[in-house]
């Protein structure tokens, strides 16, 4: 049986971004309906990262966290490439997360985030303290609520039009 802690941290990142950008896209991506493959701006992120950080290589640890890219200094620095900073705040519990899984599951203490907007050539630097790691806690108990509820009702905003759900949940 897990304890409180492990479950907390079955979480992958993709569900902590999309927990702040759509409650319905969390539930339908947790279900596996994933519509990603098939989305332009998916690749064309893929792509921006190819082409800024292309001899930089992807970690995925757990089958849980991807970090775009790491760096080892006297401390782990994660860095985690977007598109553009429209949704800085999904980012940046993201690569929160990351860091607070690797605080916790793996016992790293010196971890240092970085999210790197290469289009806006634009950096910003993310620090896991005591407060995100509360925040981080009720965020991922509350992700549990969402995906093991009812479908969340989808919620109409500008960012709907290009989400590779839009068809699922407007057509």
């Amino acid at each position: 049986m897990l304890s409180d802690s492990e479950k907390h941290l079955r979480i992958i990142g993709t569900q902590i971004n999309y927990y702040f950008i759509c409650k319905t896209k969390l539930w339908l991506f947790s279900r596996h309906i994933q519509m990603e493959q098939e989305s332009d701006l998916v690749s064309l992120g893929k792509l921006l990262h190819s082409k800024s950080y292309g001899d930089e290589k992807e970690y995925t640890i757990d089958n849980l966290i991807s970090v775009d890219f790491i760096k080892k200094k006297d401390y782990l620095e994660l860095h985690e490439v977007k598109k553009s900073s429209k949704m800085e705040k999904a980012h940046e519990y993201q690569l929160l997360y990351y860091m607070y899984y690797l605080k916790h599951k793996k016992g790293i203490e010196k971890i240092k985030g970085i999210i790197n907007y290469p289009k806006m050539r634009k950096k910003i630097a993310i620090d896991l303290n005591k407060s995100k790691e509360n925040e981080l806690k009720d965020i991922i108990e509350d992700i549990g609520n969402v995906i093991n509820g009812d479908t969340p009702e989808p919620e109409r905003t500008k960012i709907c039009r290009k989400c590779a759900y839009f068809e699922f949940c407007w057509v």
